[in-house]
């Protein structure tokens, strides 16, 4: 491992790794198990109030996310397919104290136990036809070893348990990737299904997207820094396709048990939409980059002057119109049509109309924020957790969905 984890281990700078990555990983579920990651946290804290006289309990927090790529395989449709049928009569087989070779041939399902499904069916995977054929083919193969095990009447319950789960899995992928072409035979489906499974051994795991060009399948890490002493005080995971925003409850969980609170909460704007911004209290202070509030040449919504008091917004030409958060103001069409500044304001041909956020009021903070040196001073402080190398896996807590397996990837 690197440098940090022999700092962690004791064992900086030796040349041979004292134990298996393997060995690490359970040593980490067993602290876990036993809550002594919260205790390694505490000790963190305690050890930076002894050397730095650091003693509040009001953090200035800075959150960020980043990929945490899953531990087991994602494979495509036929695979998924071919992999759940394998595992249930892989059970089946070792209950039978049997091979998988004799069982698969019993059922007539010996594709199911080949080392490679695609290379077992032996067609032309670039002809969408012999495609086609190939997803019939498993699937048929499916519904007839799906209805002898349903007759076998000898198993015993664990392992009828185990067999249905499997046989199950393989029909949400069936679900969830295949629909009814004109013709009535099975064919993949066109787009991709909402929180579609990609994994066979880890359920949790999804396709995920960090930027338009990045892509990762697994999970998503989220670390909250202290940006006075340093540290990591709260770590949360995701699935990979989960907003950022939906890991907040966990990370204030943390923090809560940590007997602490946010005072400034330095985000990107992914995490906007978050319980923390959306229930904030007065004496939280959200630093975060707003957006730009774009019109072309015409003018853009800061040329509308919003008073706050009155719940008035005022135009460039001074007509004054109410208005509420996440409503739409809509000028008069007469007034637009009179109004001198027109050209540079519309091009509809009704009036102009202006959306308002539900959150504008903290937008607007945002943006007068960014127009200060003291302000875009603030945004830049979160820097330090974008640059942060994500070294406290080990502190990682998962949500009570994920398995155990998100929590064994790197």
């Amino acid at each position: 491992m690197d440098r940090r984890w022999q700092l962690v281990l004791d064992c900086l700078d030796c040349e041979k790794a004292p134990f298996s990555k393997g060995t690490l990983v359970k040593f980490r579920a067993l602290l876990i198990s036993y809550s002594f990651d919260r205790r390694l946290i505490e000790k963190t804290v305690e050890m930076a109030k002894v050397r730095g006289g650091y003693n509040s309990t009001s953090l200035r927090i800075a959150l960020d996310s980043s990929p945490l790529w899953g531990a087991a395989r994602v494979e495509d449709t036929y695979n998924l397919l071919g992999h759940a049928l394998r595992k249930a009569l892989s059970i089946i087989a070792e209950s039978n104290q049997d091979s998988l070779e004799n069982v698969a041939l019993s059922f007539s399902a010996d594709l199911a136990a080949k080392t490679s499904l695609k290379a077992a069916l032996d067609l032309d995977w670039d002809n969408p036809e012999a495609r086609n054929i190939a997803l019939s083919n498993i699937l048929q193969t499916l519904n007839s070893v799906e209805s002898q095990i349903n007759q076998i009447t000898d198993l015993n319950d664990s392992t009828a348990q185990q067999v249905q789960e499997n046989l199950a899995i393989a029909r949400q992928i069936e679900t969830q990737d295949v629909e009814e072409a004109a013709d009535g035979s099975p064919k993949l489906r066109q787009g991709v299904t909402k929180d579609r499974r990609i994994s066979i051994e880890d359920e949790d795991m999804r396709h995920g997207r960090k930027s338009r060009s990045q892509k990762f399948d697994g999970f998503k890490r989220h670390i909250a820094k202290d940006l006075d002493i340093g540290i990591v005080r709260a770590v949360g995971i995701t699935s990979a396709n989960a907003p950022e925003a939906s890991v907040t409850l966990d990370i204030e969980s943390d923090l809560k048990q940590q007997q602490v609170t946010i005072q400034e909460l330095h985000i990107d704007r992914a995490y906007l939409t978050s319980h923390l911004v959306k229930q904030r209290t007065d004496d939280l202070t959200i630093i975060c980059k707003a957006w730009k509030v774009r019109n072309g040449k015409l003018f853009d919504k800061n040329a509308f002057v919003l008073d706050w008091d009155n719940s008035l917004t005022r135009c460039p030409n001074g007509i004054s119109l109410p208005f509420h958060q996440g409503g739409v103001v809509h000028f008069p069409e007469h007034e637009c049509f009179a109004c001198p500044l027109r050209a540079q304001c519309t091009k509809s041909k009704h009036g102009r109309t202006i959306s308002i956020h539900p959150d504008e009021s903290l937008l607007v903070e945002l943006r007068e924020r960014q127009t200060s040196e003291a302000g875009r001073a603030q945004l830049r402080q979160r820097v330090s957790v974008e640059h942060s190398v994500f070294s406290y896996w080990l502190l990682a807590r998962r949500p009570s969905s994920l398995s155990w397996s998100a929590e064994k990837s790197f």
